[in-house]
Formats: C-alpha cells, structure tokens, sequence
C-alpha cells in the first residue's frame, strides 16, 4: 500500500522592498518573503488534477498586493496579514507558513545627522520571522536573526577539557572568540511591539557576549539566552547557534619573533557548532 503522506508548496525568494513616505522623510524595508501551504492537495499529486492549486505565481503577486495596502509596521504583522489573507480566500488549504527574512538598511548620516531619504546597507545580519496559521486557530509566531557575527578578543578561554590520544588542542585562557550566531525565539502573546521587543532581546545578548567571562562556548550561549529570557516576559523559549570561528595564533619563532597573542589567522573552516534551546519552567 502507498499513500500521499505530508506534503506542501509555495513560492520562495520573493524580493520586496517597500519605501513609506512620511512628510518627515521615508521608512525603508527590504524583505525575503517565503509562502508555504498545507492542505488538500492530493487531487494534485495522485491524479494531475490542479484546481485545488493556487499558483505559486500568484502567491508571488499576493506579496506585493498586501504590501501595497498594508500598515503594518513590522515583518510579523505584515506576515500575519498575507497569512490571514491567502486562508480566507483558499479553504482548500489547511494552514499558511510565512517567513520573511529582512535586510538590514540604516540611515545615512549626513553633516552628524541621519539622512530623511538616503540610506546605507548594514552587516550581512538578517532579521528573521517564521509566522503561522490554521484555519480556525491562532497564530505561532517565531522571530530572531541570522549571521550576527561577533567577536570578542578579552575574557574568553577553553580549559579543563577531555584529553585523548587525538587531542592536539592547547588548553588557553586568552584567546580570540568569533561567531556567527543565529538565534529563534517563540512569542506567547500576538498584541505586542515586535521591533520594541527584538530589539531588546538582542541588546540584551550582545551586552552579555560582551561582558561574559566565558569559560566555553556552550557557557556564553546559555548566559545570553538567559539574558534575553530575563529582558523579555513576551517569549518563552529561545534557540541559538553559535559557530565557534577560530582565530589561530601564528608561530613567529621561526623568524625569531614572538607573538604575544597578537597576530592570527582568522579561519571558517572546519569550525565548531555549539546549539542550545533554553526556555523557561513553570
């Protein structure tokens, strides 16, 4: 016996930049915008019948419609009005996933003041949301960011680990801490400032990279998921991805010099992958 079992479809990498003209200058946004349905759809699959399919061409063109008219002033909100949308038109489909990844752009400054309508591309970060709906049911809201690279070159080491006949590794307690983190979190509750609430979820993490005395990587990651635990009452759990991208000191005594921790060679591969959900209890 052989059965359809789970399955959707939707469209990927919609590019979308929306400029708001306010009198007092202009908001930029550019965002990556991925649509996912669940539903009947088996029609599709078994027999080649496609009425129960909305092309993934038009989930293209539902992008740039509710873009036109919405108001919403975050990448959740907007998320939840496409979802709202596309399952009020498709009753066929059981449930919408929207994830929007959102390039970082800041205001030039201009004589010490940021600019109303020119603007700068940021770090390689992204700002992350993955948004989603059944029918008949609330919303499941994830946020969080992508390629937060870091680097921290005071008060981090690595001692105290296993040593085997393989272990080549230093035990030090100076060395260069990189990474390029990624971090998820879960929303309890819809009726909130999602931008108010990212940002101090991430200013709580970054100032606790910065002041940790890290005895590991799996230390720091678990002091700054606390952190941004502690910062905000409107998640309850988060998941972060620290890859440890090492910085190897050079050996400058074959030129007869030393290298009082000085100078490396920053690498990204092979790296470390140290990942953690913390959440709270009840």
């Amino acid at each position: 016996m052989i059965e359809l079992a789970e399955n959707r479809y939707g469209k990927s990498r919609v590019r979308l930049m929306k400029v708001t003209r306010h009198p007092h200058g202009h908001d930029l946004h550019e965002w990556t915008v991925q649509i996912l349905l669940k539903g009947d759809f088996d029609s599709a699959h078994i027999d080649g019948d496609n009425s129960k399919i909305l092309p993934t061409d038009t989930m293209k063109n539902t992008v740039y419609s509710i873009a036109r008219n919405s108001t919403a002033t975050s990448m959740e909100a907007y998320a939840q009005e496409l979802t709202d949308f596309l399952l009020s038109r498709n009753p066929q489909v059981s449930s919408a996933a929207i994830r929007i990844e959102s390039t970082l752009w800041r205001r030039l400054t201009v004589n010490g003041e940021p600019h109303p309508t020119t603007f700068m591309r940021g770090s390689n970060e992204l700002q992350t949301t993955h948004v989603e709906r059944a029918q008949d049911s609330e919303f499941q809201i994830h946020s969080g960011l992508d390629n937060l690279v870091l680097l921290k070159t005071a008060n981090s080491g690595f001692e105290g680990y296993i040593k085997d006949s393989l272990t080549t590794l230093k035990e030090t307690s100076d060395r260069l801490f990189g990474t390029a983190m990624r971090a998820e979190w879960h929303y309890t509750t819809t009726n909130l400032d999602h931008e108010a609430v990212r940002a101090t979820i991430r200013e709580a993490m970054l100032r606790t990279f910065a002041e940790h005395d890290s005895k590991s990587v799996q230390q720091t990651l678990y002091a700054m998921a606390k952190s941004a635990l502690e910062a905000t009452p409107e998640i309850d759990d988060i998941e972060i991805t620290m890859p440890n991208k090492h910085c190897l000191l050079v050996d400058l005594s074959r030129f007869d010099q030393d290298n009082p921790n000085e100078i490396f060679v920053p690498t990204d591969e092979p790296h470390g992958y140290i990942e953690a959900r913390v959440r709270r209890t009840a």
